[in-house]
């Protein structure tokens, strides 16, 4: 990324605050980089904690100029500058289609384990899809004397790479893997071009009537060329043969 006029919804989740910094001063020199700023602060919001404070206030300064947040200058002086601080995805609520591709599997299955315990049965369906989309999940349950028998399916799902977390239920333990999905690229759709010709019609379509062009005329030709034999050999009536003529006389048709 080479400039935070680069940012959007999804990738804001990639950066942090440092790079972040950097990135803002470098843009901030461009020209008319003033009038995108707002936007680009709204899509830093989603994924970052923005305050603006003020340089020459000793305890704004002491607050947000400690090495906890990152600054940047605002475009107009009159605003203060501005702290930021990566949001801190805490708890199965904070999650978002953009900000769970970019959690670890351990930080997913410690969330799990922070919703009352109750498993993954206890997690909603909007909440399920969410981590769906980025993670491979599945479950069991098992007794709690046979969840690490030699050969089990806690063994070989880990043999497979996924990681676990295990919630005593009673007798029963609910085993809960997990593995990050390998990212699945976009193929971006390239419409065909086309230039068009003095009539208004693309090349395609000129070169399209040109073969329906030249495959008419061709039949034609072929019409043509054969007009003699064609009518010739056709009769306009047809010669109609008595019975008697086509192998049985009427009597022996009778006698059939």
């Amino acid at each position: 990324m080479d400039s935070v006029l680069d940012l959007n919804n999804t990738n804001i989740w990639s950066v942090d605050e440092n790079q972040l910094s950097v990135l803002w001063e470098q843009t901030k020199k461009e020209e008319d980089f003033s009038s995108s700023e707002e936007k680009i602060l709204n899509i830093i919001r989603q994924a970052f904690e923005v305050v603006h404070y003020n340089a020459n206030d000793v305890r704004d300064v002491k607050k947000y100029e400690n090495g906890d947040w990152a600054l940047i200058t605002h475009c107009n002086p009159a605003k203060g500058n501005i702290a930021l601080r990566k949001k801190i995805i805490s708890s199965l609520s904070d999650l978002s289609f953009e900000n769970v591709k970019h959690i670890t599997t351990a930080t997913l299955l410690e969330l799990i384990d922070r919703n009352f315990g109750g498993g993954w049965d206890s997690i909603s369906n909007s909440t399920k899809d969410i981590i769906n989309s980025a993670f491979d999940v599945s479950t069991t349950q098992l007794p709690a004397s046979r969840i690490h028998a030699p050969g089990g399916t806690v063994e070989l799902k880990q043999a497979l790479g996924y990681e676990v977390l295990e919630i005593t239920k009673g007798t029963w333990v609910e085993a809960i893997f997990a593995k990050k999905k390998d990212p699945v690229e976009k193929i971006q759709y390239k419409p065909e071009t086309n230039s068009f010709t003095s009539d208004g019609e693309t090349d395609s379509e000129e070169t399209a009537n040109e073969e329906n062009s030249a495959y008419d005329n061709e039949d034609e030709d072929e019409i043509n060329e054969n007009d003699d034999t064609f009518y010739s050999s056709y009769a306009p009536e047809a010669e109609i043969k008595e019975d008697e003529e086509e192998g049985f006389g009427m009597e022996e048709v009778n006698e059939l």
